[in-house]
């Protein structure tokens, strides 16, 4: 019975979970420089799918600074579906080659993230035992990001996220 449980809710993550992003949206340019792309104004429209209980809309308005010592630090406004807003920080700092680290309000631990060409991978531990992993994609011209979030629970795919992030 446990077993087809766990297969049962793994079919059913599968048609929540956007996957052939990873290869079709990869390119060597232009390079994501998360500084450049989240200092001022963005704004990501998307859609969150969940596990039993659907999609719904997203709206997430960000403003973003860089401080002295290159950590960049940026406060958003979040609403999903017709829920109230609610506020998170980010605070990524470079570690070194293409790689950065930091804090999200959201996040039960460290955010670790690497830059490879125009992608953006990171990732982080959620409260509840999940696990995030987000992939931004740099479009052509440097104002638009394609955000693919994945969230799972015991290796298993619970909620994914399609965004487009567009500076302001």
């Amino acid at each position: 019975m446990r077993t087809a449980y766990a297969l049962l809710l793994a079919l059913a993550s599968a048609a929540c979970v956007p996957s052939a992003h990873l290869q079709r949206e990869q390119a060597a340019a232009p390079v994501f420089d998360p500084a450049a792309f989240f200092t001022g104004r963005t704004e990501g429209r998307g859609t969150l799918a969940v596990v039993f209980k659907g999609k719904q809309t997203t709206l997430v308005e960000g403003r973003g600074q860089i401080e002295p010592d290159g950590t960049i630090v940026l406060d958003q406004q979040v609403r999903r579906g017709q829920g109230a807003p609610s506020h998170r920080q980010w605070r990524l700092h470079p570690d070194g080659l293409g790689r950065y680290a930091g804090t999200l309000t959201d996040a039960s631990g460290p955010v670790a993230g690497q830059v490879s060409g125009n992608r953006l991978h990171l990732s982080f531990p959620m409260k509840g035992g999940l696990r995030a992993q987000q992939w931004l994609y740099l479009q052509p011209g440097g104002q638009v990001a394609r955000n693919r979030m994945v969230v799972t629970k015991f290796g298993i795919a619970v909620a994914s996220l399609d965004e487009t992030i567009t500076r302001r």
